[in-house]
């Protein structure tokens, strides 16, 4: 018997090995091809785009996966840090347009998911199945009418374009109220007894209890919004204002090597996010908002 079970835990390690190599192997490769030549990733990867009359073209030919280069070269970073400033004026229209919507949505969210736990009845049903329904819808079903609302408004081609949508999804707001509802009553009431207000309720007593959920929230928004490219391409026709994830979806020939360093370090926020955060992520997540004993 132990036999057989000393075998199935290592047969779960080497598949749990596996699977973690897959998992990590682009962003290893992007992390070490950042640091070759232009010359080396050429001779690696070959011409991934070909250029015709008719536009680009893709190109299937042998790739090379190296994961250590020849040359350590910093000049892609050189590049990108000190020579070209674009793509650092990319990044902070990245940060810009992804910390208020993070914070807009988290608050909003909040005070919406505190209204729905404390008010009863069918009509707060009714509304909050609509949010459901709402979250359920890819952006790609909302881009058009976000596109009308944000024209009726005046706002195309400004950063609030991009903002107030993301400052009202009802992805935290459904979060939220599901972690609020597991708050014990008890706390409210005896709080309540106590004489304190429903914004002293919802600041000192719900809050706080949410907490895990509040940051799990804020790193899954944070990642999603990063990463976004259709908003900002149908919202945004000033390339100025675009964010860096914009550039990363069209790499042209030649910029290859620049884009594996613009990529490594548009992958640091992230990462020391989801670092910095993973015991609340996992904490949110497992615990469903549960109260500590």
């Amino acid at each position: 018997m132990k036999k057989k079970h000393y075998i199935g835990r290592a047969i779960t390690f080497i598949a749990c090995l596996i699977f973690a190599f897959a998992f990590l192997m682009p962003t290893v490769l992007t992390i070490t091809n950042s640091f070759m030549t232009e010359t080396e990733i050429d001779a690696n990867y070959g011409a991934v785009f070909g250029t015709a009359n008719t536009g680009k073209t893709y190109v299937s030919e042998k790739v090379n996966l190296k994961f250590i280069p020849d040359k350590v070269s910093f000049s892609q970073y050189i590049t990108v840090l000190f020579k070209s400033p674009d793509y650092l004026f990319k990044f902070w229209n990245s940060v810009i347009l992804v910390v208020p919507i993070v914070f807009l949505q988290l608050g909003i969210a909040s005070l919406a998911a505190y209204g729905f736990t404390r008010w009863r009845g069918k009509i707060r049903a009714a509304i909050f199945f609509f949010y459901v329904i709402l979250m359920l819808m890819p952006y790609q079903v909302t881009l058009v009418p976000n596109y009308l609302v944000s024209d009726w408004l005046g706002i195309i081609n400004t950063r609030s374009a991009i903002i107030l949508p993301g400052a009202v999804a009802p992805f935290s707001v459904f979060l939220l109220t599901k972690f609020m509802r597991r708050v014990p009553y008890s706390l409210i009431e005896a709080a309540k007894i106590d004489g304190a207000s429903e914004w002293h309720v919802f600041t000192k007593i719900c809050l706080p209890q949410c907490r895990a959920a509040l940051f799990s929230i804020a790193i899954l928004v944070f990642i999603d919004y990063w990463n976004m490219v259709e908003q900002p391409l149908i919202l945004l026709a000033d390339e100025t204002q675009q964010p860096l994830s914009v550039f990363l979806s069209k790499i042209n020939a030649g910029e290859v090597g620049l884009a594996f360093a613009v990529a490594t370090i548009y992958m640091v926020p992230t990462l020391l996010l989801f670092l910095g955060g993973e015991e609340y992520l996992v904490e949110g997540i497992a615990h469903q908002g549960s109260v500590k004993g």
